[in-house]
């Protein structure tokens, strides 16, 4: 089988699902390929440039290459009536010969495109959205309110997602509250989507263990720090922006220090808010790192924060036998019921008040364990690849069976 992953945009080192489900899909023993823009991703953020300084100018020219086990894709693009349209696919795809071509989104000109060439092709084609209700704020409105944005996204959206969703086998959504977006918003048809979790990387993240040259990974990336033993470490991995807020943590930590508590903060990111950060004593920072790198530094520590919405990096920490804090803003909670507590979004004194109940080290080891246990039996991207591939064989065989 031969299967192509359309999306936007592909950065080496990253730990999204273009970066990982090709990946394991290929120690499936299929064929993978991701065929993907020249842009790096989060290029459309307003504040791209001072949040990924070192991905700025990995914008790059038309390519080919391999990586763990599939090929990398990279396409000119352009414009047009404002959205990114992906130049040289159609030849690409006729070359390939897919026999199934996934996307991450519903909307925009690659699934359209996509699926008018399909019947041409002759691919079964996938879509997906990771779209939830904490960035799309149509959503929050009231249902029977009716706006001029409603009617754009009804015009510009629903319309176009509907034509490609005619044509689709299936949208997988990492949660309900995607899934609902999905069909609420977006056009696809209600009947053909599917929640199926995002995963995690288990070749790199898993819970540090009690081996000698684990613990002392342990001490060595503390002492780094310049942490102590008994230091309680909140980490925290992303951008420093406004709609994260990670700034609340650092104010958090430091209203905890000034109780006599042994509470400190770990960030590791960039972004506007890296300044205001860099003051708060008790918190070091570290610059964005090949995720892999990442779980060194969640074994290390003693508690993961997200303090606003979604982020991949909570099932990472999970898997590494972090307890999590998360905000009541986020739109979904299986990642976290049973392994961690929930704070009221943007409330210093409900997040104070959370990370104090995580004070004892055993019921963090309680809860880390839960969580690691949990994101390797329902969260790894081995069995999700293996979930994604039965439907992909399925959708042919019913083909087959039907000529």
């Amino acid at each position: 089988m031969k299967i192509v992953l359309m999306v936007e945009s592909f950065t080496k080192n990253m730990g999204y699902i273009e970066n990982v489900l090709p990946k394991y899909l290929a120690r499936l023993g299929v064929e993978v390929h991701v065929v993907s823009t020249t842009l790096p991703c989060y290029s459309y953020l307003q504040d791209f440039e001072e949040t990924y300084p070192d991905l700025v100018n990995l914008s790059s020219t038309a390519t080919s290459e391999q990586l763990d086990g599939f090929t990398v894709h990279t396409l000119p693009y352009k414009r047009v009536v404002g959205h990114l349209q992906m130049q040289g696919w159609y030849q690409m795809l006729k070359d390939i010969a897919p026999h199934v071509v996934q996307t991450t989104v519903p909307i925009g000109w690659i699934p359209l495109d996509l699926a008018l060439a399909k019947s041409k092709l002759g691919y079964k084609l996938f879509t997906g959205n990771h779209r939830s209700s904490s960035t799309f704020p149509l959503a929050s409105m009231p249902h029977r309110t009716i706006s001029p944005a409603k009617v754009r996204c009804f015009l510009t959206r629903s319309i176009p997602g509907r034509l490609a969703s005619l044509v689709t086998e299936k949208c997988y959504c990492p949660n309900q509250d995607c899934a609902e977006i999905a069909w609420k918003f977006f056009g696809v048809q209600q009947q053909k989507v599917e929640v199926m979790f995002l995963g995690v990387d288990t070749d790199f993240f898993y819970p540090a263990t009690d081996t000698p040259h684990m613990q002392q990974e342990r001490i060595e990336t503390r002492q780094k720090l310049g942490f102590s033993p008994d230091d309680i470490i909140c980490v925290y991995s992303g951008k420093f922006t406004e709609t994260k807020n990670a700034l609340i943590l650092a104010q958090a930590i430091e209203r905890l220090r000034a109780q006599g508590q042994k509470f400190v903060g770990l960030f590791i990111g960039n972004g506007v808010q890296k300044s205001e950060i860099s003051k708060y004593p008790n918190c070091q920072i570290l610059d964005f790192m090949p995720y892999h790198q990442l779980s060194t530094y969640y074994r290390a520590a003693d508690i993961g924060v997200w303090p606003t919405n979604e982020s991949i990096s909570m099932l990472d920490a999970a898997a590494c036998g972090l307890p999590l804090v998360v905000s009541d803003g986020i739109g979904y909670f299986d990642h976290i019921e049973g392994n961690g507590l929930v704070y009221h979004i943007n409330n210093l004194d409900c997040l104070v008040d959370t990370l104090l109940q995580l004070k004892d080290h055993h019921k963090r080891a309680e809860l880390g364990n839960i969580g690691s246990q949990k994101m390797k039996q329902m969260f790894s991207w081995e069995s999700i690849a293996r979930k994604r591939l039965i439907d992909y064989e399925t959708s042919l065989a019913e083909t087959h069976d039907s000529i």
